[in-house]
């Protein structure tokens, strides 16, 4: 690959810095939108929405996160009224999450008011710069794993 060994290593270490920075910013901002809802709960919740429900064997298989984890941010979930779990049609011994009503309108303000942020956030940047940002994202969270091959407990 092109570039000075130092340069590459140069930029690693600024692009984890920003990550870690973005990352911590994305928690205060989600725990400013919805106290009660943690970053991980909205997550599990947006998937759960997307996918028209899902199970949670399928979250935790999906963020390779450990059953128990799952099982106590569902918890959250169900206890703030955001999901409910019904029986699999075609399988009655399986529950799949499904958002509820309160937990739809949740997710839409959440995702609005994240819209509004970034929309201001990046208000200056030109077109091309979106375009690029966003192509860069996508390669990166693409790019597959981080090597981790057992469940994270966040």
């Amino acid at each position: 690959m092109p570039g000075d060994p130092g340069e590459r290593e140069e930029s690693l270490n600024v692009i984890q810095r920003e990550l870690t920075a973005f990352a911590r910013r994305a928690r205060a901002a989600a725990a400013r939108l919805h106290p009660e809802l943690p970053l991980v709960s909205y997550t599990l919740l947006a998937h759960i929405d997307g996918q028209h429900g899902c199970r949670a064997t399928d979250l935790a298989a999906h963020y390779m996160l450990d059953k128990s984890t799952v099982s106590r941010q569902v918890g959250t979930l169900e206890k703030l009224g955001l999901v409910e779990r019904h029986p699999d049609p075609d399988d009655h011994r399986i529950q799949v999450l499904q958002p509820t009503e309160a937990g739809t309108r949740a997710l839409a303000s959440t995702q609005a008011s994240r819209h509004a942020a970034y929309q201001q956030r990046l208000a200056d940047w030109t077109a091309d710069d979106l375009a690029r940002f966003a192509e860069y994202l996508l390669r990166y969270n693409s790019a597959g794993d981080t090597g981790a091959t057992t469940p994270q407990t966040p």
